[in-house]
């Protein structure tokens, strides 16, 4: 058994070595968007909010559907790591960063037909769209920045480093809110400002990732399996995981781009109420996903490792700090919902529409966390095949069937279906856990 198979190495205080700063650099992420949100919703006009949320979605869908080059490279590095293979950890890196750099240069070429298919689909007003066009134009330029980012920031946790992703991450959430708050309320820049913003820190990240990352590999000496690099049957595995992730994601990035679109389609207000309310969503998925990020790389060590109680351990102790964080946030969201509302915008009519559908928010901890967890775990098993399943059924068989049998109930209906689908999502992953678990590796 490799030395990094040990039971003290996935101690609670191992799952906070890595939970912690991805937690810290995770709440960042909503931040910015609530700062995204926030300068838009004291522009006065409803539109507006409406125009960063449209273009916002558009980015998850497109940014974030890529985030299968972080997941998957998590996993198989975390597996390398276990095993104490340095070629093969060299040789993931260089293979999803080149996966990265080409998905890039697809988005950027495809952005203008993207873009209108993106705009059909919401059927947002002419105001939201002129915005959201000026938005999107200047955002996909982030495009290389961000997936090669993704690339190494899977790597590093995978490689059992936190901190580098902590780093990098508030790095460029910070250099993003700066620029927010000098481009809007000082300069007067308006969307195209926040796109501006989000573009420079995009780079600057990435300058800060490569720096790090060379510091990195001098820790793990080792050589990348050239040959590895340009034969196609090479990435058959990568590639495996990456297209499961990728529906799997698609599937999700759907079901909340329909929340927007549906919203968009009960006019502005509720467009904009609904935005303001998906950041709250938003900060509990980025601070749960710290803890799933910790079952990302320790679950895949173990398996790496052959270490089959460490596993179990592993999945214990990351699913009672999830149960606890989720009770947090219910009763944050229950005391003090009403002010945050308050802090994202400043429109009285949104205010009070938000205000009237925050309920959905506070019981979406208890029910989030289980598919957050899960998904961390099944990262880092690799099992990215059953996470497609269940994403599939959830979306097909409990959001698309409950917000149809409840568009009587309007926005409400829609929140119900939002919800379902995150019960589905958690109740398919623990069903399938047991057996994975059971099956991952000789006993």
């Amino acid at each position: 058994m490799p030395d990094h198979a040990h039971h003290s190495d996935y101690s609670h205080r191992a799952i906070w070595n890595i939970a912690a700063p991805m937690m810290l650099s995770g709440i960042s992420v909503p931040l910015l968007g609530f700062v995204d949100t926030a300068v838009m919703g004291h522009l006065g006009e409803a539109y507006w909010l409406g125009a960063v949320a449209a273009g916002s979605t558009i980015f998850t869908v497109l940014f974030m559907g890529m985030n299968f080059i972080r997941m998957g490279t998590t996993g198989l590095a975390a597996q390398a790591y276990g095993a104490g293979d340095n070629n093969l950890a060299r040789t993931l890196l260089a293979q999803s960063a080149g996966i990265a750099c080409l998905l890039a240069l697809l988005l950027i070429a495809l952005q203008a037909p993207l873009l209108e298919m993106a705009l059909k689909l919401l059927s947002a007003s002419s105001e939201v769209s002129a915005a959201t066009r000026e938005y999107f134009f200047i955002r996909i330029w982030a495009a290389p920045a961000t997936l090669l980012n993704f690339a190494v920031l899977g790597w590093f946790l995978g490689m059992q480093n936190a901190r580098a992703p902590l780093f990098i991450t508030l790095v460029v959430n910070a250099i993003n809110i700066t620029l927010d708050l000098l481009f809007v309320p000082i300069w007067g820049a308006q969307i195209g400002g926040v796109a501006w913003a989000t573009v420079i820190a995009e780079y600057a990240g990435l300058s800060l990732a490569l720096i790090l990352l060379r510091q990195e590999l001098r820790k793990h000496q080792g050589q990348i399996i050239s040959q590895a690099l340009w034969r196609p049957a090479a990435y058959k595995k990568l590639l495996s995981i990456n297209s499961n992730l990728l529906v799997r994601t698609m599937a999700l990035m759907f079901t909340l781009a329909f929340v927007t679109a549906q919203g968009a389609r009960y006019g502005e207000v509720i467009l904009a109420a609904n935005a303001v309310l998906l950041n709250f969503q938003m900060f509990l998925s980025y601070a749960l996903d710290g803890i799933a990020h910790a079952a990302e790389a320790l679950s895949g060590k173990a398996l790496g490792s052959s270490n089959k109680e460490a596993l179990r351990l592993v999945v214990k102790r990351t699913r009672d700090w999830s149960l606890v964080f989720a009770i947090l946030f219910t009763a944050s969201y229950a005391l003090g919902g009403e002010a945050i509302i308050n802090l994202i915008t400043t429109i009285s009519e949104v205010r009070l529409t938000a205000k009237e559908f925050l309920f959905w928010m506070i019981i979406s901890p208890l029910i989030s966390m289980w598919s957050f967890l899960y998904d961390g775990v099944f990262v880092g098993l690799t099992r990215s095949r059953e996470m497609l399943n269940v994403m599939l059924l959830s979306a097909i068989g409990a959001f698309l069937p409950v917000w149809y049998l409840s568009t009587d109930w309007g926005n409400d209906g829609l929140w119900l279906a939002f919800i379902s689908f995150m019960a589905a999502r958690g109740i398919g992953m623990a069903l399938y856990a047991k057996r994975i678990i059971a099956s991952a590796m000789p006993v």
